[in-house]
């Protein structure tokens, strides 16, 4: 069939894009599903930083490329080899197609999956196949989804069945902002109630490591973030203090503002400046976290008698350190119950046409998650 969708042929085109546009809204042919794939129509796909950085070079994909990762689809066929799922069921992709086979995946880590990381880094399916082209010429898949498109086909592995009963536009949030801001916290974290925490970066990832704080009982939660916007938001969600790093002069003064340091310094912004705030901020035998993706030359210089003398911990959390099939189920039970208000997390909305100027809104720092609706 053919489709619209929205393809990046060249990685690093400067800014803004509504001008340079880096990504073209062209129409591509789109094979049918085969074993174990389905085809899905996209309702809903969020902008995130994971496809801003593959547009400006920060993390490299195989292109041409057709973006996006973060969605709410409605199955429209099913190939051979799906039989729980059936025409007109609600399914939120996930960016880490899981085998279940490999060793990771049989420990309950299905973030780790070899397999589907293999194929994320080729630009294929987890099967290994492409299923778009422009004639002949095949492209590339971003992260087994590539939801910035009318249509898409991926493996059943790249989704989980949710049911009707909220809307596309607040399921999208679960497949990458709540899965990964929360599962850090909840998962990776395991945060107890009265824990304290710091969250650096209040993109849609962090504002979610926000909620899920608050819902775990973190008595103390430091929200830190360049916009006095988002800081503003982050108190109405229940931080209890707010830290403008722009506004500190010293370690002392960030200290100060932040009520002293914590169990957890989560970084949710994906710079080297963050997660250096992120650690410093973590208290004797506390652990820092990150779940930012810098751009991979990116490194820190850890102090490592520090970290053997204070008994730091230093962990990563990918696709929230849990099982997506079973996470996104219990956030959304959550959501529902009033314990997890991602809805406050919407930001503006765009059309498909309208991409390039959504990504600038989003490289600005301004907005909350935005999205794509089609």
């Amino acid at each position: 069939m053919k489709i619209r969708a929205a393809v990046l042929r060249e990685m690093g085109i400067p800014a803004p894009y509504i001008q340079s546009k880096p990504l073209q809204i062209t129409e591509v042919e789109l094979d049918p599903p085969a074993f174990g794939e389905l085809l899905i129509k996209i309702k809903v796909a969020g902008l995130c930083h994971s496809d801003l950085s593959v547009i400006n070079g920060d993390r490299p994909r195989v292109i041409p490329i057709v973006l996006g990762h973060e969605s709410s689809a409605e199955v429209v066929e099913v190939g051979p080899g799906v039989s729980d799922l059936k025409a007109g069921d609600h399914i939120v992709t996930v960016f880490v197609p899981s085998c279940g086979c490999c060793f990771p995946c049989m420990e309950g880590r299905p973030a780790l999956c070899e397999p589907g990381a293999a194929a994320n880094t080729s630009g294929t399916l987890l099967g290994g196949q492409r299923r778009l082209h422009i004639n002949s010429n095949y492209l590339n898949h971003h992260t087994g989804v590539s939801c910035f498109a009318e249509y898409a086909v991926v493996s059943r592995r790249s989704c989980v069945k949710i049911n009707a009963d909220i809307s596309h536009r607040e399921a999208a949030l679960f497949g990458c902002a709540i899965l990964t801001g929360a599962g850090a916290v909840i998962n990776r974290a395991r945060i107890k109630a009265g824990s304290t925490a710091a969250i650096i970066g209040l993109g849609g990832v962090g504002l979610s490591a926000l909620l899920a704080a608050v819902a775990a009982g973190a008595r103390r939660i430091v929200a830190i973030d360049l916009s006095d916007e988002k800081l503003a938001l982050a108190k109405q969600l229940g931080a209890t203090h707010l830290v403008n790093p722009a506004h500190m002069k010293s370690d002392a003064d960030l200290y100060d503002a932040a009520g002293g340091r914590v169990d957890f310094g989560f970084d949710m912004a994906g710079g080297v400046a963050a997660f250096g705030t992120a650690y410093k901020l973590t208290q004797r035998g506390g652990m820092t976290i990150t779940s930012a993706l810098p751009n991979p030359k990116a490194g820190f210089s850890l102090p490592l008698a520090q970290m053997v003398g204070e008994e730091r911990e230093i962990r990563g959390s990918y696709l929230g350190s849990g099982v997506p099939a079973v996470d996104i189920n219990h956030y959304i039970d959550l959501y529902k119950n009033g314990r997890l208000p991602v809805d406050r997390l919407f930001g503006e909305t765009f059309s498909l046409d309208e991409i390039n100027k959504g990504f600038d809104h989003l490289a600005s720092g301004n907005g909350l998650r935005d999205a794509i609706l089609f």
